[in-house]
């Protein structure tokens, strides 16, 4: 918003769903709106900032607390990760039928991950990007409406997709490994509709590829956009709740309370979806 221009309802709400952008225009970094042309190379900053910054937190109080377990009477904190730790185990032993030393670990990390990163939606809308703000019109001299900060990592639909892309490259690895490229390929096209006829199997091969493609693509798809609905939406409802001004505390504190489930909802949706799709992938088994 250039500096000067009434502020709306409007351009309130865009200002708050714009992400800090930075890219290269005529071989020279470029920020923010000088992006507005850059294409697909244009990296979301505070995206990016925000999720390997609750990443790094989250790896170092699990690591702090196992460095610090006792076997005797545990803190709170070691007695929470703990709970964490065995809820986590629990869910992969009763979901996952295969055998691989990795999936509880990249559940435990997935969950932990998008649980930091949903819960940031619970910070006041305006107290951080009004603190960019005033960073950026002080220190740089920039028009405050000009700086952008977008703190929900998962309001992002690029970082969504990033989480359903590696957990998509798993899913295919994770058959290749168990199933062969051959039996990957069968797969594919002798599924769902099957025969002992090999000329109609061979007139079935497209039907059955086309119809597992999209199942296959689908998986990923439903990943990403789940998780990103459901906390654009969140985030939403939080910035027109704030556009109210005193009068939003009350409501404000009873969307916090509900959005709270949503947040916990949503990280154990997308890890028990992750489990479901790799012990799917890894069943030798149709």
């Amino acid at each position: 918003m250039a500096a000067g221009e009434e502020l709306t309802l409007s351009s309130h709400i865009q200002h708050h769903l714009t992400n800090a952008k930075m890219c290269t225009v005529d071989g020279s970094i470029a920020f923010n709106k000088a992006c507005s042309e850059a294409g697909f190379w244009t990296w979301h900053v505070d995206t990016l900032a925000w999720s390997i910054g609750l990443g790094i937190l989250f790896l170092w109080i699990f690591h702090n607390v196992a460095k610090k377990s006792t076997v005797g009477v545990p803190g709170k904190l070691q007695c929470f990760v703990e709970m964490v730790v065995e809820f986590v185990a629990a869910n992969v032993k009763d979901t996952y039928h295969g055998k691989s030393k990795l999936i509880a670990p990249l559940a435990l990390t997935i969950f932990v991950w998008v649980f930091l990163m949903n819960l940031m939606d619970l910070v006041p809308v305006d107290f951080l990007p009004a603190f960019a703000g005033f960073v950026g019109e002080t220190a740089f001299g920039m028009d405050s409406h000009d700086v952008y900060m977008k703190i929900v990592p998962t309001t992002d639909i690029n970082m969504t997709a990033a989480l359903a892309v590696g957990v998509f490259l798993l899913m295919i690895g994770y058959s290749i490994r168990i199933k062969g490229v051959l039996g990957f390929i069968k797969e594919l096209t002798l599924h769902p509709f099957s025969t002992k006829n090999i000329p109609l199997q061979i007139v079935l091969i497209p039907f059955n590829l086309l119809l597992e493609l999209i199942a296959l693509v689908a998986k990923p798809f439903s990943l990403a956009l789940r998780l990103f609905g459901n906390l654009y939406a969140g985030e939403m409802i939080f910035i027109l709740i704030g556009a109210i001004g005193l009068a939003q505390l009350p409501l404000h504190f009873v969307w916090a309370v509900f959005h709270i489930l949503v947040i916990v909802l949503q990280a154990f949706v997308f890890m028990m979806l992750t489990i479901v799709y790799l012990s799917m992938a890894s069943s030798d088994n149709h």
